[in-house]
């Protein structure tokens, strides 16, 4: 066994419990306390879970910004108290109509260099717009102007962010604007710094001023505010530096987008039914492991057992294989319509050797070991009065792609998540959607919200949501014990970004896992790599339980999420 002693920034090792959050009014939990607290103003209000929630969003594309973009991605699932209907916004961009693998094998030499080349379309806008638009009851200058004073103003560095940073300076400091932000005079932001980010509330502000001048109503001014965005000065900066700095983007692929609003996919785990992204996103993970893990006494096992773990993990990869077989945008990709199927679930649990690991599904070649990537996330989840649930994943980091100079923001780098070989499901094409690993997720229960919950975590998002999950429904553990029980994660796979490294037989334990539950795993042909007891690539799960009139929020500490409820 081996032990992974840098996967947990200085200062965040010692034990972080808290305390459950209750509340029968609402509740909220993200990725960063002062994003909770703006959530909190829209819900105090008036506003419902989707206002809290693309406020709260908006936020974390400022606070959260070395995790987060203002102009990345942005998943969105809502599940509506009166009808009981779950959607989901894909929020992820589209590569440029002039991308190609034919124009990264000629000019690139097969690679997807960092930097501008890997941008797609931004999508967070849209996808926080819309969902403001269709479901939300408040004007988009209402939910966006706590994010532009924090931008203006300022606020102090996290200490989780200000580490992050300290330990990539390198990453940060790959292009001026980044460096000028992250770096200044040279030195890394340190915790308790104010930050001030002048371009972003720029960004911000040319979006308020559009919609009040709107007139018209709150749709009306949505609807500005989109179009100053993919059509109006912002694109106008955005299409300058990518015509400058030879980027691929163009003004109509700016102009022409817009997210797809998409029935989720489900599956049935006991008396909950969850619902997870589509297969442009790694969400079916999740529903595909459940359903290999539904009818198995994983009680009995005993919680975090040398069983228990071998198992989930078992089922994890099968499910990781058939990502990596199958899963892509499904307007451009054939979706097998059997991986969702019990019998499916049924006949490939049986490949699953008690106390034998499967060596881990290897394709398209191995590279040399490193530790498995975390090109970072944020995460959001609100429930309302009415029992409304909205859960949300932004992302891109402000260390995956050059900052727009006069914008504040990095433009969605998410083509880092593609592949060049035409055979695979997820192969970069024009128009075309990468394979997303952000991915919030809701349980229903009797046709209503029971648990809106999500990470970030990279590969070890899915990982992480299943297990809080199985904690609270297998294990009856409140949600915040559930959040904070020691974690584990395999990689035995291809790494979902570029250059898509295999880690064949991985699986990282945190070290509250017993030594001996390892060593166990170990003689079972696990290679055993050992975490820190809070590691922050384990992931930061937030997520709120609703039965009755209680609302239980929880938020993890591996990364100082928050959580508040009234």
């Amino acid at each position: 066994m081996t032990v992974d002693r840098t996967s947990q920034p200085a200062g965040a090792r010692e034990r972080m419990s808290r305390q459950n959050v209750m509340g029968r009014h609402w509740a909220i939990a993200a990725g960063h306390p002062l994003a909770a607290q703006v959530g909190v103003r829209l819900l105090e209000a008036g506003g419902n879970a989707v206002d809290a929630g693309v406020a709260a969003g908006l936020a974390l594309g400022v606070v959260h910004n070395d995790m987060v973009s203002l102009a990345g991605v942005a998943p969105i699932m809502i599940a509506l108290a009166q009808s009981g209907e779950v959607t989901t916004i894909d929020g992820l961009g589209t590569w440029p109509s002039r991308a190609s693998r034919e124009f990264f094998r000629e000019h690139c030499n097969g690679d997807l260099p960092p930097g501008i080349l890997r941008t797609v379309v931004p999508a967070a806008p849209d996808a926080w717009l819309t969902a403001l638009e269709r479901w939300g009851t408040k004007s988009f200058p209402e939910v966006a102007t706590p994010a532009f004073e924090l931008a203006r103003d300022g606020f102090p560095v996290s200490p989780f962010t200000a580490t992050h940073i300290q330990e990539n300076v390198a990453d940060f400091g790959q292009w001026p604007e980044n460096a000028a932000l992250y770096l200044p005079e040279g030195r890394p932001l340190e915790a308790g710094q104010i930050l001030k980010q002048p371009d972003l509330a720029w960004s911000l502000d040319v979006m308020i001023q559009a919609a009040h001048r709107a007139g018209g109503g709150r749709k009306v001014g949505i609807a500005a505010a989109r179009d100053v965005f993919y059509r109006g000065e912002i694109a106008r900066r955005i299409l300058s530096y990518h015509e400058e700095h030879g980027g691929l983007l163009a003004a109509e692929d700016l102009a022409n987008y817009r997210v797809r609003i998409e029935p989720p996919v489900s599956v049935q785990f006991g008396d909950s039914r969850v619902y997870t992204c589509g297969f442009w996103s790694q969400g079916p993970v999740l529903a595909q492991t459940l359903n290999l893990l539904a009818g198995e006494d994983l009680r009995s096992l005993g919680h975090n057992s040398a069983a228990y773990i071998h198992r989930l993990t078992e089922a994890l990869k099968l499910s990781f294989a058939d990502r990596e077989l199958h899963y892509g945008d499904p307007a451009m990709v054939k979706i097998p319509p059997h991986l969702l199927d019990p019998a499916y679930a049924r006949e490939r649990r049986a490949s699953i050797q008690e106390g034998k690991a499967w060596a881990g599904f290897v394709s398209r070649g191995d590279l040399a070991p490193r530790e498995p990537a975390a090109h970072d996330t944020s995460y959001v989840c609100v429930v309302d009065r009415e029992g409304n649930c909205f859960s949300a994943t932004p992302s891109d980091p402000g260390s995956d792609g050059p900052i727009i100079p006069g914008c504040g923001f990095v433009a969605s780098p998410r083509g880092h998540q593609s592949w060049l070989d035409p055979a695979h499901p997820s192969a970069l094409a024009p128009g075309k959607r990468p394979r997303l690993t952000p991915n919030p997720a809701i349980a229903m229960k009797n046709g209503r919200g029971f648990m809106p919950f999500g990470t970030p975590g990279g590969d070890a998002q899915c990982q992480a949501m299943l297990q809080v999950f199985l904690n609270v429904l297998v294990f009856g553990l409140p949600p915040q014990d559930a959040v904070e029980a020691p974690r584990f994660a395999t990689f035995a796979f291809p790494d979902s970004f570029w250059p898509h490294q295999s880690y064949p037989g991985r699986l990282n334990l945190e070290s509250r896992i017993p030594s001996a539950v390892g060593e166990e795993l170990v003689t079972w042909r696990h290679k055993v790599v050992w975490w820190d007891d809070w590691a922050w690539r384990a992931g930061c799960v937030c997520a709120i339980t609703l039965e009755g009139e209680i609302r239980r929020a929880a938020a993890d500490p591996r990364r100082g999420a928050h959580a508040l409820a009234w």
